[in-house]
């Protein structure tokens, strides 16, 4: 497997499950070399969020600058980004250093109900930022804000992922966790949708779950696999760490990154 960068651009996490420090786990486990700009600093833990401080966009522009004028990067992942001036920062960046391989996680909402996205940035997300994407990973409360779409069933999910793919994305996968039902994954690339089924676990220890989603398939497209296969790859990753979660703090606690290593063959990295 091919040495390979990927970035993430993201908030902080103090707890350590979620945002830039679940993205550089993922990225360490999964054999790339991980790098990060901050858009804001949260106080958090695993009972919720209690404080955002998010970054003036020139200094999410200056890291930018000092990353990609330097090392570049394989793939790009984005998290929380919080404001209009951030996205547009970060678009403008994207734009110049001729960025592919874009994965968005649009977080806008915290597990615990903190806002991480502001309302008025929404427009800037959907004008700025979702023209230079790659792949859309919204959970079913993104995907509805995005679209408009109420979502309850599969077919729902399939409407709101080629809604997404028509407003300029080249492809979208809408989650499924908040489904009733054995969570599925619903993958539209522009010609043909797909399926990915997983497995429910009863456990409360699912912090950072999207952000960790999102930063494996990141890896992925780095490493060269086709959309569908980084898809599945990071469906994998994410089941297995909520498997081998360990309980940590008193609320919704982080799942297990480091599981991924007890499965892959050193010999094959």
């Amino acid at each position: 497997m091919k040495h390979c960068r990927v970035l993430t651009i993201a908030g902080t996490d103090s707890g350590g499950g979620a945002g830039i420090q679940a993205d550089l786990k993922t990225f360490t486990v999964m054999r790339a070399y991980g790098m990060s700009v901050i858009a804001a600093v949260t106080a958090q833990n695993t009972m919720g969020v209690q404080g955002v401080y998010p970054l003036a966009p020139e200094a999410v522009g200056e890291q930018l600058e000092s990353v990609f004028s330097d090392i570049g990067a394989d793939a790009v992942k984005t998290g929380m980004l919080f404001s209009a001036p951030i996205i547009t920062e970060v678009a403008a960046k994207l734009r110049k250093f001729n960025v592919s391989n874009l994965v968005v996680d649009p977080v806008m909402i915290a597990k615990g109900g903190s806002r991480l996205l502001e309302e008025e940035a929404t427009a800037a997300l959907k004008d700025e930022l979702l023209p230079l994407t790659t792949v859309i990973t919204p959970n079913i409360p993104e995907a509805e804000v995005l679209t408009g779409v109420k979502i309850t069933t599969v077919d729902d999910m399939k409407t709101a992922a080629k809604q997404l793919v028509a407003m300029g994305v080249q492809a979208a996968v809408v989650k499924g966790g908040h489904l009733t039902a054995d969570p599925i994954d619903v993958l539209f690339d522009g010609k043909q949708v797909s399926e990915f089924v997983g497995r429910r676990y009863q456990t409360k220890n699912t912090h950072g779950t999207g952000c960790t989603f999102s930063a494996a398939l990141a890896v992925g497209l780095a490493h060269g696999l086709d959309l569908s296969a980084a898809v599945q790859q990071a469906k994998d990753f994410v089941s297995l760490a909520i498997s081998k979660a360990v309980p940590i703090g008193h609320g919704h606690g982080p799942t297990n990154h480091l599981a991924w290593l007890d499965r892959t063959p050193l010999a094959d990295n």
